[in-house]
Formats: structure tokens, C-alpha cells, sequence
């Protein structure tokens, strides 16, 4: 056996983490600009998204059946005041997002993945338990042919899965950083 030989196993391991670190920190890196645009976009042109969660608390464009609009939220205090805590929960995601990127590039697999992990479930609760489940189904979004942001929600909420599992996945060694 030669020495490039007895090597080579460990320098496939090593490629191996680099590969997925290089996942992890791409997946966590697009995640983190995305929320952050959206976080920026909501505070520098607040009354575009103010209006959409106005018209889906107020379920004013659903069906507008007797059985669900007991859920309409109409205080427009209350829908502003839901508006700037979704607002507030972004750009803390992104923060984090952006912490457990740069950690991924200096990789420091441990602290990135417990922090990537924050943020990816902080975009995983906002999209699927508060616009998809939320939104979608007690407020009825998915009726409105305007105010309907299901779609979209799947969408993120669906990436910031598919980022988590590769943030969690073992390398070819079998081996993983407990994440928390």
C-alpha cells in the first residue's frame, strides 16, 4: 500500500463533511437572505404585506361563510399588532439564519448546526404553523383569490425542511455533532 493509498480513506471522509458542510451552509445561507429580504421588504414598504395580513385576519375576501367568520380578526390595532410580531420573528430568524451561515463557513459544524437548527425551525413554525395552518386554514386564506399566500408559505416552509434534514445528516462515517 502506498501512502496516497492509506490516505485516501480519510480524504473521502473529509470530503464527504466538506460536501454536506458546503450543503448545509448553502441551504442555511439562501434561507437566511431570503428571510432577511422579506424581513427588510416588510420594514421599508410596511403597508404592502400590512394590507395582506389586514384582508386575511379580516377573512373580508373568504367565502364569507356564517360558520368561520366568527374567526375574523377586524381590530385593525390587533391585526397591526399581529403584523409587527410576524415582522419581528423574521428578522430575528434571519439573524440567527445568517449566524449558523457564517458558523457553517468557519466551519464549526457543532455551534452552526444548533444554530442553523434555530433559525430553520423558527421559518418552519412561521410558514407552516403560522401561514399555512394559521392563515390557511383558521382564517381561511386559501378561499381568497387575492390574499392567498398558501402557496408561497408551502414553498418556504417545504426548503426549510429539506435544509434541516441536510443540516442533520451524518456523514459518510456514520458520525454527527449532537445538534443541541
Amino acid at each position: 500500500m502506498t501512502m496516497t493509498d492509506s490516505a485516501a480513506p480519510a480524504d473521502s471522509a473529509r470530503a464527504a463533511r466538506t460536501g454536506l458542510g458546503l450543503a448545509a451552509t448553502v441551504l442555511t445561507g439562501v434561507l437566511a437572505l431570503y428571510i432577511a429580504l422579506v424581513a427588510l421588504g416588510n420594514i421599508t414598504d410596511f403597508g404592502t404585506n400590512q394590507q395582506y395580513v389586514r384582508h386575511v385576519l379580516a377573512m373580508d375576501t373568504t367565502f364569507k361563510d356564517d360558520h368561520l367568520m366568527w374567526r375574523a380578526i377586524t381590530s385593525t390595532t390587533l391585526q397591526d399588532t399581529a403584523y409587527v410580531v410576524i415582522i419581528a420573528w423574521e428578522t430575528v430568524a434571519a439573524g440567527v439564519l445568517v449566524w449558523g451561515t457564517w458558523l457553517w463557513a468557519r466551519r464549526d459544524a457543532v455551534r452552526a448546526r444548533r444554530f442553523s437548527t434555530y433559525g430553520l425551525l423558527m421559518l418552519i413554525l412561521l410558514f407552516g404553523a403560522g401561514f399555512i395552518a394559521i392563515g390557511g386554514e383558521w382564517f381561511a386564506m386559501w378561499q381568497s383569490k387575492t390574499w392567498n399566500g398558501v402557496d408561497a408559505a408551502t414553498r418556504v416552509f417545504l426548503l426549510s425542511g429539506v435544509a434541516l434534514i441536510v443540516n442533520h445528516l451524518p456523514d459518510r462515517d456514520g458520525r454527527r455533532e449532537p445538534a443541541i
